[in-house]
């Protein structure tokens, strides 16, 4: 049985088909536009933001956004050809899977778990956070007692953290929401995204009179070595500090390809598509550079390592706005919405990629099960609950934000490389949007989402290695024996749920 057995693109394209058994088609361009900026605008920006300039880039951290979109810019126009030629549920999994075979099909989904699963739990981690701040800042209560709000790995003041409550509560609230059906769930992320947007704007309007120019001197710092709490050194300052800072904050662009996994709940993919994908990207691009300039003006890099942590932004507000503590507390209330709407476009993202892989054998069928009502994958949403509840009571945020990184960049990696394989084999395919001066863009697409790879701890690199082991051993375990493709040459529904209730 070859590791390389490729999926027919007409195949593909036939599993897509509209039927009783298919997801709905239900979302338009526009609502892929606030898909995508819902899931950027999250953790990333609100936390990461922060983390990148105290560790690694200080007021350069905007260069790290600079760098970090220009390998999501590449990265996207890629997706976009690929999302428009082949407009299947899976993203980068399905795409590899039409390029590169089953095996690389494999390594892409397992790997697309650490983006989906994993970072809906960092981003839950951060919701924690901020609920907190939310009851200490603005209901003036009590907060969340530490040991019940922080993993086990976690300590503070002699006390340990035993479990995250409130992040596995939020999760496990999204997930019946994603159960109710896509466009209910796009619905709530629009207003979340509506208001989101709105509360950046006004950081970025008001603070921008705070900035404090001795901030921003030097702007790019010299470069040095800085030795954070967990006693991990980093490069500091300088190129290999705006290098670190861009695969950093790149957890802040995670998103724009999650809306890729809709490409079979769409209702003209072609043309929707790539206007979802490219303008989500372009929107959140300037509101970052934007934001990390007031933030970085606002409060020295001191601030950001000492008492700025999780909830940074709120904490500098008011810091370092005076007469603005109506702003913190609106800012907290947005951020908590903001959250969970990036946890709700994670999870959606994670629950379509395991749909595809279920419906080609790779993982048992129960993840491919549709509900009778709702047309949704109820079962694989219910079980990905369980992965992420796991990651997000257990494991500290800072943990779970780089493994999020290392295996999106990993992936942004392969759908490059799936474009210009693609264009040699299949160069007839029908492409409503093509990709300009490939190979040469593709190829800066690679080296940019490397370079990032290589600016993140080592640490990290060993998690991915141990990760994808785990994969290897669930791949030649069960999915290569299970595999549809290799046993009857087709795709077929491993399952035929019931007709929709009238």
């Amino acid at each position: 049985m070859s590791l390389f057995l490729k999926k027919s693109i007409t195949q593909l394209l036939a599993d897509s088909s509209e039927s009783e058994k298919s997801l709905k088609r239900t979302l338009s361009a526009g609502s892929l536009v606030a898909l995508g900026i819902g899931a950027i605008i999250g953790a990333g920006l609100f936390v990461r933001t922060a983390n990148a300039a105290a560790q690694s880039a200080g007021p350069s951290v905007t260069f790290g956004f600079i760098l970090a979109a220009i390998g999501c810019a590449l990265a996207g126009l890629c997706y976009a050809e690929l999302s428009s030629s082949i407009p299947i549920s899976g993203s980068a999994y399905t795409y590899t899977y039409a390029t590169m075979g089953e095996f690389m099909a494999w390594i892409i989904g397992w790997d697309l778990v650490l983006e989906y699963a994993v970072g809906a739990a960092t981003v839950g981690i951060a919701w924690s956070e901020y609920l907190n701040k939310l009851l200490t800042e603005v209901i003036h209560v009590s907060p969340i007692p530490y040991e019940w709000c922080h993993s086990p790995f976690q300590s503070e003041g002699g006390v340990n953290g035993i479990m995250n409550v409130p992040a596995l509560f939020i999760i496990f609230l999204l997930s019946l929401l994603l159960i109710k059906g896509t466009q209910e769930s796009a619905f709530v992320n629009g207003l979340i995204v509506i208001t989101k947007v709105a509360i950046v704007l006004l950081i970025i309007a008001f603070g921008w009179s705070f900035i404090n120019p001795v901030n921003h001197t030097p702007y790019i710092p010299e470069a040095t070595k800085y030795v954070d709490k967990e006693g991990l050194t980093h490069n500091f300052g300088g190129f290999w500090g705006i290098v670190g800072a861009a695969g950093t904050v790149f957890f802040a662009f995670i998103g724009f390809d999650a809306v890729s996994t809709a490409a079979q709940e769409t209702k003209n993919p072609k043309t929707a598509m790539p206007i979802g994908i490219l303008g989500s990207l372009a929107v959140c691009t300037v509101l970052y550079i934007l934001f990390a300039h007031v933030l970085t003006g606002m409060a020295p890099i001191e601030f950001f390592r000492t008492k700025g942590g999780e909830a940074s932004v709120v904490a500098a507000i008011i810091d370092y706005m005076p007469g603005y503590g109506w702003l913190a507390k609106l800012v907290t209330v947005a951020i908590l919405a903001g959250f969970s709407s990036v946890i709700l476009v994670m999870l959606l993202g994670q629950s379509r990629v395991f749909y595809s892989m279920s419906k080609d054998g790779l993982l048992p069928r129960v993840f491919s099960d549709l509900h009778p009502k709702f047309k949704t994958p109820y079962k694989a949403n219910m079980i990905i609950f369980v992965i992420c509840a796991l990651f997000a009571a257990f494991v500290p945020g800072d943990v779970v934000g780089d493994m999020t990184s290392i295996g999106t960049l990993f992936a942004f990696i392969l759908v490059c490389a799936a474009v210009i394989v693609l264009r040699k084999t299949d160069p007839d395919l029908h492409r409503e949007f093509k990709t300009p001066f490939v190979p040469l863009l593709p190829i800066l697409g690679i080296i940019a989402c490397t370079l990032m790879i290589l600016g993140l701890h080592w640490t990290n690199w060993l998690r991915l290695f141990g990760w994808l082991a785990l994969g290897f051993i669930i791949y030649f375990g069960y999915s290569r024996k299970h595999s549809v493709l290799a046993n009857t040459g087709k795709t077929v529904d491993p399952v035929d749920p019931p007709k929709p209730e009238l």
